[in-house]
C-alpha cells in the first residue's frame, strides 16, 4: 500500500446547498412543517483532479474551464505526475510506484496506457462499477465536500484556495486510516 498512488475527480462548486439528510431535524407530529428556500448549485464550477498516497497530496490538478478530461489531456496531467513524484516521492521514483485510477474512458483510451507502458509506471486495475473501491470516493471527497457544503464563496479561486487548505490539512494519520480502510473494503 505504501507503493500505491491513487486518483480521482471531482467538480466543486462555489455554492453547493445542503441535501435533505442533512438539513433533516426532528419534529413531533404536531409541529407545523417547516419552510425551505428551494436553493440550487451555482453554476460556475471547476474540476479538480487529486493525485494522494499514504503520505499525502502528491498532486492537485484543477482542470481548465471548459476542458473536457479526454485522452490527451489525461496524458498531459500524467506527465505532471510523473514530474511531482520524480520531486516529492524519490523512494517511490526509484522503487516504481503503482497508480490507481478508476475506469474512466480516458483512463482506458489505447494511448494512455502506451504513456504508462513506456513510462514503467505500473497501473492496479479497477473493477467495473465499483465507486466503493475508490478511496477518493468514500474517504478524500466526503472530507472536502462536508467543509465546502452550504459555503457560499465569491469567487472561484476562493474555492480552490479553501480546497487546498483541506487538502494541506489531511494528516498521514488520516491517510493511513483511508488505506487501511480501502484495503479492508478490497
Amino acid at each position: 500500500m505504501n507503493a500505491i498512488i491513487t486518483c480521482d475527480k471531482m467538480c466543486v462548486f462555489t455554492y453547493d446547498p445542503e441535501t435533505k439528510r442533512q438539513s433533516m431535524q426532528w419534529k413531533s407530529t404536531l409541529s407545523p412543517g417547516s419552510k425551505k428556500a428551494r436553493m440550487s448549485r451555482s453554476k460556475f464550477t471547476d474540476m479538480l483532479i487529486v493525485f494522494f498516497d499514504i503520505q499525502g497530496t502528491v498532486m492537485a490538478e484543477w482542470v481548465p474551464s471548459g476542458q473536457t478530461v479526454n485522452q490527451q489531456y489525461y496524458i498531459k496531467v500524467l506527465t505532471k505526475l510523473h514530474e511531482c513524484v520524480r520531486r516529492k516521492r524519490p523512494e517511490l521514483w526509484r522503487n516504481r510506484w503503482i497508480l490507481h485510477q478508476d475506469n474512466a474512458p480516458a483512463h482506458n483510451a489505447l494511448s494512455v496506457k502506451q504513456f504508462l507502458a513506456n513510462k514503467n509506471i505500473t497501473v492496479l486495475e479497477h473493477p467495473p462499477y465499483s465507486p466503493d473501491l475508490a478511496p477518493c470516493d468514500f474517504c478524500l471527497f466526503p472530507k472536502i465536500k462536508s467543509v465546502l457544503k452550504v459555503a457560499y464563496f465569491f469567487s472561484v479561486e476562493n474555492v480552490k484556495a479553501k480546497t487546498a487548505e483541506i487538502l494541506n490539512s489531511l494528516t498521514e494519520h488520516d491517510l493511513r486510516n483511508c488505506f487501511e480502510h480501502w484495503q479492508h473494503r478490497m
